[in-house]
């Protein structure tokens, strides 16, 4: 029996990003691109590394930031988080746009979408979107240029309804296709068009894109004590973790029993969880630990233990998001929690279009448990602009490997500069 039937979220997996003009990331791309197909495709579980400093928090960030662009428009996305504005977020020297490329595919054996989004300043200096473009090919080709079904420019352009048909660059159209213009082009195209039926593509995509989860998981943030309101999800900082104990209890409590047994066999000093219903009808969470017959409440829980069963509750979900980013997991973890907790993490994506993970790390131990094809190495040009590579394109890597040495351990021995 699943948990949630509230939200189902449309299968899916990026096989690409790039960002340009985004701060220290003036030019870079990860993974498999309309505009780069010789890349290979993103796996289901990235780990980025590199030094303090290389843009590791940056790429994170970009990864927020367009979140937030779709709840609240480009404008505010830009002042959101302390990002200070257009201004602050432009790379050095650039006059912009800022520029993403997704590429996404939702099964195996449908085309990939190319989703791009260009954020530019006006003569006033606020941010708006400047172009914003959807392109995918006819079903079973695999060459030739896609047929864009959304293409705005400034907020006015046109849009494709049904699961067919877009245009050609040279104007040629085929399928439904419908003259769009927005009232407010400091929105994205694809919240006002993707909540309409009959643009069918739209909607999946938009779907997709909300499914993200950017994880900002704090202890004290999980500490407090929140009012009976049962939520299906975490929050960014895990404020809920209780009421999303309370929403899994009240769906199938033999259920959740099952899950904290298994969280709990994960968790060190922990030999037992278990949800306790107060009378107000609140749930709160009791952990037993090793030598203490009575137990202790997440208010009285170390760091360590509340982010580990936050982390592996988020790989419980039952309709899990299809994208989840955590910016150092590592934070307040003792060093041999970490590879258990990425092997853990690799096995619970897996390799379909359930979900995919992103995650930045320092710490080599949690990059033991991967594989140079799921590590990416930032590191700062000579021009103070990152650039980023993926571990097996290094030749040493690959000779090292093939010795039995792990990326953790040569990351750990400095070859990585």
């Amino acid at each position: 029996m699943a948990f949630w039937r509230e939200r189902n979220f449309e299968m899916g997996k990026i096989l690409g990003i790039a960002i340009q003009n985004y701060g220290s990331l003036k030019d870079i791309s990860l993974g498999k691109l309309l505009s780069n197909q010789s890349g290979a495709e993103l796996s289901n579980m990235t780990a980025i590394i590199g030094p303090s400093g290389n843009g590791k928090s940056t790429l994170a960030d970009a990864f927020g930031f367009l979140s937030d662009s779709l709840a609240e428009g480009v404008e505010r996305a830009c002042d959101a988080r302390n990002r200070g504005g257009i201004r602050q977020l432009l790379s050095q020297g650039s006059e912009g746009p800022i520029h993403f490329e997704i590429y996404y595919k939702e099964t195996q054996n449908d085309s990939p979408i190319t989703y791009e989004l260009s954020v530019a300043k006006d003569r006033m200096g606020r941010p708006y979107v400047a172009e914003e473009r959807l392109r995918q090919r006819r079903a079973g080709e695999r060459n030739g240029r896609p047929l864009s079904f959304l293409h705005l420019l400034n907020g006015k352009g046109y849009a494709f309804e049904g699961k067919k048909g877009g245009q050609e660059d040279d104007g040629k159209s085929e399928g439904e296709k419908q003259e769009v213009e927005l009232a407010d082009n400091r929105k994205l195209g694809i919240v006002t068009l993707g909540a309409m039926k009959q643009y069918t593509r739209i909607e999946k995509f938009l779907n997709f894109l909300r499914s993200w989860y950017l994880c900002y998981f704090t202890p004290d943030a999980a500490r407090q004590l929140q009012s009976l309101s049962p939520d299906p999800y975490l929050n960014r900082d895990g404020s809920n973790l209780n009421n999303v104990a309370q929403y899994m209890y009240r769906r199938n409590p033999v259920e959740f029993k099952k899950i904290l047994a298994d969280i709990q066999t994960k968790i060190p000093n922990i030999r037992r969880i278990e949800p306790i219903e107060m009378p107000n009808g609140q749930i709160a969470l009791a952990f037993w630990q090793n030598d203490f017959k009575e137990p202790f409440y997440s208010q009285r829980m170390s760091d360590g233990t509340l982010k580990l069963f936050a982390y592996y509750l988020l790989l419980h979900e039952r309709n899990p998001r299809q994208l989840i980013f955590v910016e150092e997991p590592e934070n307040g973890l003792y060093h041999k929690y970490l590879a258990t907790l990425a092997l853990e993490m690799k096995l619970n994506v897996g390799k379909g279009y359930g979900k995919q993970l992103f995650v930045t790390t320092h710490s080599p131990f949690f990059v033991n448990a991967l594989s140079p094809e799921q590590v990416w190495v930032l590191s700062k040009g000579e021009d103070g602009f990152s650039t980023i590579k993926k571990a097996s394109e290094y030749q040493f890597v690959k000779d090292l490997v093939s010795e039995g040495a792990t990326v953790g351990d040569l990351w750990y021995s400095e070859y990585f500069g």
